[in-house]
């Protein structure tokens, strides 16, 4: 194994490279050259008056709140018309139970919790059923301890 350091390249080396590259260079802008088409002056468009039409004024909603008992009202009349449609519902074990438990927790209403058991027993996976379960002990407990 030669382990002796090689020769370096002498100057006439990076001097032809640098022509050769040159040429190169030269070639591919003589080849590169584009011939730019002359842009046609199109005579305006015809201005065609319309009539303005003021757009109607929208106030912005930002900030604004109603009142609390308006919201309140809202949602109990939401509440008595969702309950008797969760049965009609096609949705998923996992999404009738979260609005059965809503429902519950929203109303405290004892009746709910055995149709959001029967839920809860049908969803499919163990670990989402457990946890729904849990929940309904939870309400359970809620629901049975003295509210002071």
């Amino acid at each position: 194994m030669d382990i002796q350091p090689q020769a370096t390249q002498s100057i006439s080396d990076d001097q032809e490279l640098a022509k050769v590259l040159a040429g190169v260079s030269q070639q591919a802008d003589d080849v590169l050259q584009f011939e730019e088409t002359p842009v046609q002056p199109t005579a305006p468009a015809p201005v065609v008056a319309e009539p303005i039409v003021p757009e109607p004024v929208i106030a912005p909603v930002i900030g604004y709140t109603a009142p609390s008992g308006d919201l309140e009202s809202i949602k109990k009349d939401a509440l008595l018309e969702l309950r008797p449609l969760v049965d009609k519902l096609d949705l998923a074990p996992e999404e009738k139970f979260d609005t059965y438990l809503l429902l519950l927790r929203s109303t405290d209403d004892k009746t709910l919790i055995a149709p959001a058991h029967a839920a809860a027993q049908a969803i499919a996976d163990e670990t989402r059923r457990a946890q729904a379960l849990l929940d309904i002990i939870k309400e359970i407990d809620f629901l049975s301890t003295p509210q002071q």
